[in-house]
């Protein structure tokens, strides 16, 4: 995957997740999360999808815990 590609597929997650504000911050932190990890995935793994599908298992796991703490207080 190209990088002009990867910026977009980016930018399009970034736009789709405005979209959250209805979201407990524990499903917000969850769905960023996820995102996050997808593409880091796909970068760190040359754009393998198992490696995005794992990125983004996670980063979903990853930031509902971060979503749960921010919750708290």
């Amino acid at each position: 995957m190209s990088l002009s590609k990867k910026v977009l597929a980016s930018l399009l997650l970034v736009a789709l997740l405005s979209g959250c504000s209805g979201m407990s911050s524990r499903q917000k932190g969850a769905a960023v999360g996820a995102a996050v990890g997808g593409v880091a995935g796909a970068v760190l793994t040359g754009g393998s999808a198992l490696g995005t599908v794992g990125g983004g298992a996670i980063g979903g796991a990853i930031g509902y815990g971060v979503g749960d703490v921010m919750n708290k207080k």
